[in-house]
């Protein structure tokens, strides 16, 4: 499953840029509240990250990096969900999805499954090894979005890989 797609790199001096990313911190306001509902449903779907993802991806790092930004901080200061305390390893988290979304799209050109993938788990991996080195007393802590999130993870995959198509054909 693969799609060459119309993929752009919004500068920081296009208002474009900051429209996308305000839509985007929208979703990863929503989603997430949605997900709440359900008992664990924000650590079992880990639905902060999904915008993030599918912005960095389409737009370009920039518009990526500020949806992985803004979004944790307003639904920290809105909701209190994600936690201060685990506020820092979901903004290193996020910075990584865009940083990597970003290169990939920039770097293939298309999306596929299999480049969802490369990202998700480099953001996955290299954010848990920092949140074990920075912010947690352990290992087991830093794992818990790959102990509980792999829903959460297969959705930004296979969901992410869905969207990005449906906004090409927009």
């Amino acid at each position: 499953m693969e799609s060459v797609v119309k993929l752009y790199s919004l500068s920081y001096s296009n208002s474009k840029t900051y429209l996308a990313a305000l839509l985007f911190v929208a979703g990863n306001i929503a989603l997430p509240q949605l997900f709440h509902l359900a008992p664990q449903g924000g650590m079992t779907w880990l639905p902060i990250y999904f915008f993030t993802l599918v912005g960095a991806y389409k737009y370009g790092w920039k518009v990526g990096l500020l949806t992985a930004i803004a979004s944790p901080l307003i639904n920290s200061a809105l909701f209190g969900m994600p936690a201060p305390a685990v506020l820092p390893a979901i903004l290193l988290k996020s910075v990584l999805l865009a940083a990597g979304a970003g290169f990939m799209a920039h770097r293939f050109q298309k999306v596929s499954v299999l480049a969802l993938l490369a990202v998700v788990l480099f953001y996955q991996v290299v954010g848990t090894l920092g949140e074990w080195a920075f912010f947690t007393d352990g290992f087991y802590a830093a794992v818990q979005d790959f102990r509980i999130g792999i829903p959460g993870m297969l959705l930004q995959v296979f969901g992410g890989y869905a969207f990005i198509r449906y906004l090409i054909q927009k």
